[in-house]
């Protein structure tokens, strides 16, 4: 990151007009634009806005420690979750759905899994599925869908050469991810 003839910085999707030794970083992949500002920090990214005075920056621990005892959901879970196989994006939730996108690597696997409190519906919208369920096993690819019930012992494979992505649609009265019994686990979580 270079600073531009204004002493700016930026990262990501970043526009300065008028600002001065500003720093502004965009993971969200959202435009961040910075008008007639001096001296500030702007961090964009999917879970959350922080906007900072550059003489301030000390203050953002205890911002977090606030925003811990605020018991804020944004202190401890974050939308996008990086996994040894890849990582799923939380898209949207309700009390009884979430849907959830997830995109595994090449080669790569989830583990045996099953749910106590949730279902599973799987959309393929990039790359080919190997998709274990209860005793069968098939392919999917893109377009294809399959539904996971309840209690049903789960995998979820990419065998192909470029990432799988599948939008997962979550229902049921719990859908914390502690709601996992893991059976065989590549990544030794099981």
């Amino acid at each position: 990151m270079d600073k531009d003839e204004s002493g700016n910085v930026a990262s990501g999707r970043v526009v300065f007009e008028g600002a001065t030794s500003s720093y502004a970083r965009s993971e969200g992949g959202r435009l961040v634009a910075c008008v007639g500002t001096t001296n500030i920090i702007v961090v964009e990214t999917d879970d959350a806005v922080l906007v900072a005075d550059r003489s301030r920056v000390q203050d953002i621990k205890g911002l977090v420690t606030r925003i811990r005892e605020q018991h804020a959901p944004e202190a401890d879970t974050h939308r996008k979750v990086r996994r040894p196989w890849g990582f799923y994006d939380s898209i949207e939730h309700g009390e009884r759905f979430q849907v959830k996108r997830i995109v595994v690597a090449p080669g790569a696997q989830l583990s045996l899994q099953m749910h106590h409190h949730r279902a599973e519906h799987w959309i393929v919208v990039c790359g080919t599925a190997m998709v274990t369920r209860g005793e069968e096993q098939f392919l999917l690819s893109e377009n294809e869908s399959t539904f996971i019930p309840l209690g049903v012992r789960h995998r979820l494979e990419n065998p192909g050469k470029v990432p799988l992505e599948i939008i997962e649609v979550q229902s049921g009265s719990y859908l914390g991810e502690d709601d996992i019994v893991r059976f065989d686990d590549t990544y030794g979580r099981s």
